[in-house]
């Protein structure tokens, strides 16, 4: 039951509102939790050369017994008699060519040696009672051999979610590769994909590292890579909300003066009742001047880059101040390896960054967790999908980087997948807590400003879904079993693409995940709204068949729109979000300067209805275009609601 969970979240809470609303993230499925597939592994037989233990200062590192240029590699740090889990780790590059260090706030530090040479790193450790630095120096060879590489070690707490990659290269395949411990705990692995291999950190009274080795046979030769987990151990559970491991998280400012209620609360498995808005107000609460160091003073991350990238993509990609001024309206972002999908949650009144949406370096993105979050697939028995995507010019506006690849990104090029969760989840924060009321709230905490509000159905949704309610039911039941895992029954059973059609065409919401709850039909508006308005970037929904192998060339579309956002029916009701939201624009001007709704043909195949555009068509309104400067990969087909978790009850 992962922290993410809304059903166990909502259950603790005595509100009979909407506490979660939520979106982001690549999970693959909608649903439930469910046991992966794991196996035990055996035991190395093999000799393996053993970690060599230096001391500096009062500082303990472990280095491998040798490092090879283009390796994965690592050191492992330690204070003798302490625990890491109390501790503050701080490395630094003191010598040879550049590394990328996206560890160097962990007793791991984790990298890949550029070439042969020496190098050497400082380590400043801090503490109850303690600052200390050390120095550590390693020499790298050459490599002669053919090398494996697992990427990357890490630090992980006792429960948490783990997951390793080996990196593909020509000649190794799933088949020819197996695993064992070299040392540490037993585990069990889920080796579903032994690329991938996925395991649950094993339960720790102190820190504990777990040796793993993968061996392949490439081209003849025999090579081998090992892996290191460190498991620290972690005080005993007692949240009732975050009742799973959490990931060491710090706050990105370390001087911020809310850096000790950022840890404490929006993201700690000691968070046993809501903090007050006196310990952590809202941000535009204590200020609404838009300034971005107030905002990264509420950051929470656990690895430095995420914070770092977040910071850049405010600085360089928000022009018009939108996302500074729709984070008025939250406590706090969190950015963590460990969460996914990303979501708001009213209590902390903090949202929570999935930073796949932000890694622009291959080194970046193998510190994030791949554990995936094991979903059922809800709505099987129904006869129909509900594609969408984001395109821009007759192409994807969204970059597709297979996991595979060693890629690099930019701020541009993340940009449609970030600004669309940020507009998304923001709208969340916003429909709660608008900046025209931040003035009135009395608290003591933010759950009970909600709840007042909720009960006098003052939230922005209540007011979208008061004054232009949606009215098809079948599209609400239909919902239900989607998003909500309700079963189907024999009438939504024998439904075809065509009634589906029928259903949503002539109703007024944005995609079919609006009719999953009034709040995340607001956050749908206000997203397509602003991704067509400030980007020029379009939705596109269709209905469809739904064919037992789901690819663009497979699904065939009954009826779909291009910038539904722009139909004249939902013009009223995507303004009055906006003006709530965002004051600062008219909202019946803004939507009036979209597009109009450009149809797809009924007949085609998703990928034929990519090309729908008019290849000449010139735009109204501001010319904030995103371009990308390299050839779009496709991404993945995309269903309704596959970014989002649906808020309970």
């Amino acid at each position: 039951m992962g922290i993410w969970d809304p059903i166990r979240l909502l259950g603790l809470i005595s509100c009979s509102a909407i506490l979660v609303a939520c979106g982001g993230g690549d999970s693959e499925a909608d649903g439930g939790t469910v046991t992966p597939p794991t196996s035990n592994i055996p035991r190395c037989t093999s000799a393996i050369p053993a970690l060599v233990t230096t001391s500096s200062s009062s500082i303990r590192f472990q280095t491998e017994a040798q490092y090879v240029a283009g390796q994965s590699s690592a050191i492992i740090a330690s204070i003798q008699n302490r625990d890491s889990q109390d501790l503050h780790f701080r490395w630094q590059q003191i010598d040879g060519p550049a590394i990328e260090l996206v560890s160097q706030n962990s007793p791991v530090l984790a990298f890949d040696i550029p070439t042969s040479g020496s190098y050497r790193f400082s380590l400043h450790v801090t503490g109850n009672n303690l600052d200390v630095t050390g120095e550590i120096g390693i020499n790298a060879d050459v490599a002669t051999d053919g090398l494996l590489n697992i990427r990357q070690d890490h630090q992980v707490v006792e429960g948490n979610g783990v997951s390793l990659r080996i990196g593909q290269q020509a000649g190794l395949s799933a088949t020819n590769i197996s695993w064992c411990i070299a040392s540490g705990p037993d585990i069990s692995l889920d080796l579903s994909d032994p690329f991938r291999p996925l395991f649950t950190a094993p339960i720790a009274s102190q820190d504990t590292v777990l040796r793993l080795q993968a061996s392949a046979n490439i081209n003849g030769s025999q090579v081998k890579d090992d892996a290191f987990v460190l498991t620290t151990a972690a005080p005993a559970i007692s949240s009732p909300y975050f009742d799973t491991p959490v990931a060491r998280t710090y706050a990105y400012h370390e001087d911020s003066p809310y850096a000790n209620a950022l840890t404490s609360c929006v993201y700690s498995n000691q968070l046993n009742n809501a903090c007050t808005i006196n310990q952590l107000p809202l941000i535009g609460q204590i200020s609404n001047t838009l300034d971005t160091e107030a905002i990264l003073d509420r950051v929470l991350v656990s690895h430095d880059w995420m914070g770092d990238n977040f910071a850049a993509f405010l600085a360089q990609m928000d022009p018009n101040s939108d996302f500074a001024r729709l984070l008025q309206s939250v406590t706090a972002v969190v950015i963590s390896y460990d969460v996914r999908p990303s979501f708001y949650w009213v209590l902390t009144g903090a949202i929570y960054l999935d930073p796949n949406d932000l890694w622009l370096t291959p080194a970046q993105r193998d510190s994030i967790n791949e554990a995936p979050d094991y979903r059922s697939d809800f709505g099987n028995d129904l006869n129909f999908i509900m594609p969408w995507r984001y395109v821009k010019d007759n192409q994807y506006a969204s970059l597709g980087f297979p996991m595979t690849t060693r890629a690099t990104r930019t701020l541009t090029q993340i940009t449609p997948d970030l600004a669309s969760l940020l507009y998304h989840e923001l709208a969340h924060a916003n429909d709660f807590f608008p900046r025209s009321v931040h003035a009135s709230l009395t608290g003591p905490r933010l759950i009970d400003d909600y709840n007042r509000r909720n009960t006098n159905k003052s939230l922005v949704s209540d007011q979208v879904s008061k004054l232009y309610p949606l009215t098809s039911t079948e599209m609400a039941g239909l919902a239900g079993v989607s998003f909500l895992g309700a079963s189907a029954n024999a009438t939504q059973k024998a439904y075809q693409p065509s009634d589906i059609t029928t259903f949503f065409s002539t109703d007024i919401a944005s995609d079919f995940y609006a009719y999953s709850s009034t709040r995340e039909d607001t956050a749908m508006l206000f997203e397509e709204a602003m991704m067509s308005y400030r980007y020029q970037i379009l939705r596109d929904v269709a209905v469809t068949n739904k064919p037992e192998v789901l690819t663009a060339d497979t699904v065939i579309v009954d009826w779909g729109q291009r910038g539904r956002i722009g139909d004249s029916s939902l013009e009223n009701r995507a303004a009055l979000v906006i003006d709530e939201m965002l004051p600062e624009l008219d909202g019946i001007s803004l939507i009036a300067s979209l597009p109009a709704p450009i149809a797809m043909t009924q007949g085609q195949s998703w990928r034929q209805a990519l090309g729908i555009s008019p290849s000449n068509a010139q735009r109204k309104g501001q010319q904030n275009a995103v371009t990308n400067s390299q050839v779009i990969t496709e991404p993945k087909l995309r269903l309704s609601g596959d970014r989002h978790r649906h808020p309970q009850q």
